[in-house]
C-alpha cells in the first residue's frame, strides 16, 4: 500500500497530517507542521523526511507549498520547552500548526502515539510519517522549516557550528559546549546530563568579575541579564557610563585568549541585548562595552588572573 492509498483507505477528506521536527537537539526551537493535501495534485516521492535528501526535502517543501489545500509551521521556542518539558511544548507546536491552517480539517493524522490535545478530531500513527502522505508532508515541512532556522541561528552563533549539525547533540556540538558554555538558544533542561560544561567556571569568573569592577568604582546594576536578544553578564555603572560587561572565562591551557571569544556575532547580540535593557531601564547614562578576561587553574579551577578591558568594542559601544 502506498502512502496516499494509506491516507485514501481512511476514508475521511480533507484531513490533516501531522508531524514535528527537533524534539530530540540540545538547541533551538521545536517545530511542527500541518498539512491538507490535494488528491487532485499528487506529489511524488513523498516520504519520512529523515530518509530524504536534503536537496529532495527543499523541492519536497516547495511542491507541498505549492499543491497543498493548506499547510502551516508552528514553533515551540526553547523557553518554552524548558518551561513545560519537550513533550509538552511538541504538543504546542502542533496545535499551533493545526490552528494556522487556512481550513478547518475534520480530522488530524499525527505521527506517535501521544495525543497532542488538538482542536479537531485526532488520529494517532505510529511512524506515520512513513506510511500517510499527509504526515510524511506535514514531517517534511516540519524539518526543513527548523533546518532553515537553524542555519539562520548559525550565522548569529558561529562558534557553535549549527549549520552541520542543527543543534543534535553531536560529538563536534558537544566539544563546542564545553569550549563555549551554553548559549541563549541551548535548552538548559537537555543540557543536565552533560558534563564538563564551563558554567561553574563561568559563575567563578563572574564573580570575580563583579569584584574588580566593584574594586574599580562601579555600582552593580544587575547580571545574567538574558532576553531573546542575547545576555548581558553584568551591567555596572560608573562615572556618566553604563556599561555593558562581557565576562569570558577560560582555564589558562587554552591557546587563544578569552576576549578573542567576543566574535562580531557575539557583538551583535550584545548591542541588541543592551538596546533592550535600555529600554527596560531608561538612564541618563552614556553606553560603553567592556570585556572582563578570567583564567583559571586548568587542573584546579582556581583563580589565576583577570583583566579588564575598557571600551573592548571601539565605536560600536558609542554607536547604540
Amino acid at each position: 500500500m502506498t502512502l496516499y492509498e494509506y491516507d485514501e483507505a481512511l476514508g475521511v477528506t480533507g484531513f490533516c497530517g501531522v508531524d514535528e521536527a527537533g524534539r530530540g537537539p540540545l538547541a533551538g526551537d521545536v517545530y511542527a507542521g500541518a498539512v491538507i493535501l490535494d488528491p487532485a495534485k499528487p506529489i511524488e516521492g513523498l516520504n519520512d523526511s529523515k530518509k530524504l535528501s536534503e536537496k529532495r526535502r527543499e523541492a519536497l517543501f516547495d511542491e507541498i507549498c505549492e499543491k497543498a489545500v493548506s499547510f502551516s509551521v508552528g514553533v515551540a521556542t526553547v523557553r518554552e520547552i524548558d518551561a513545560y518539558n519537550i513533550l509538552n511544548a511538541t504538543f504546542l507546536a502542533m496545535r499551533r500548526a493545526v490552528a494556522g491552517l487556512s481550513a478547518i480539517p475534520p480530522m488530524a493524522l499525527v505521527d506517535g502515539n501521544r495525543n497532542p490535545g488538538l482542536s479537531v478530531p485526532t488520529r494517532l500513527l505510529v511512524k506515520g510519517d512513513a506510511t500517510s502522505a499527509s504526515v510524511a508532508a506535514a514531517s517534511i515541512l516540519a524539518k526543513v522549516s527548523r533546518d532553515r532556522y537553524m542555519k539562520a541561528l548559525a550565522l548569529e552563533y558561529p562558534e557553535y557550528e549549527l549549520a552541520r549539525h542543527k543543534g543534535y547533540g553531536t560529538k563536534l556540538h558537544k566539544e563546542l559546549l564545553t569550549q563555549y558554555g551554553p548559549s541563549p538558544i541551548h535548552r538548559k533542561s537537555f543540557l543536565k546530563k552533560l558534563k564538563n560544561l564551563p558554567s561553574k567556571s563561568g559563575r567563578r569568573g563572574e564573580a570575580v568579575a563583579v569584584q574588580l569592577l566593584t574594586d574599580g568604582g562601579c555600582r552593580i546594576l544587575g547580571s545574567n541579564y538574558a532576553v531573546p536578544e542575547g545576555e548581558l553578564d553584568v551591567v555596572a555603572e560608573k562615572g556618566g557610563l553604563v556599561l555593558f560587561v562581557e565576562v569570558k572565562t577560560r582555564r589558562t591551557d587554552g591557546l587563544d585568549t578569552p576576549a578573542a571569544w567576543v566574535t562580531e556575532a557575539k557583538q551583535r547580540r550584545l548591542l541588541r541585548a543592551a538596546a533592550r535593557w535600555l529600554e527596560e531601564n531608561p538612564v541618563a547614562l552614556q553606553p560603553r562595552f567592556d570585556v572582563v578576561e578570567v583564567l583559571l587553574d586548568p587542573k584546579t579551577g582556581a583563580f589565576v588572573s583577570a583583566n579588564w578591558l575598557e571600551d573592548a568594542f571601539g565605536q560600536e559601544s558609542r554607536a547604540l
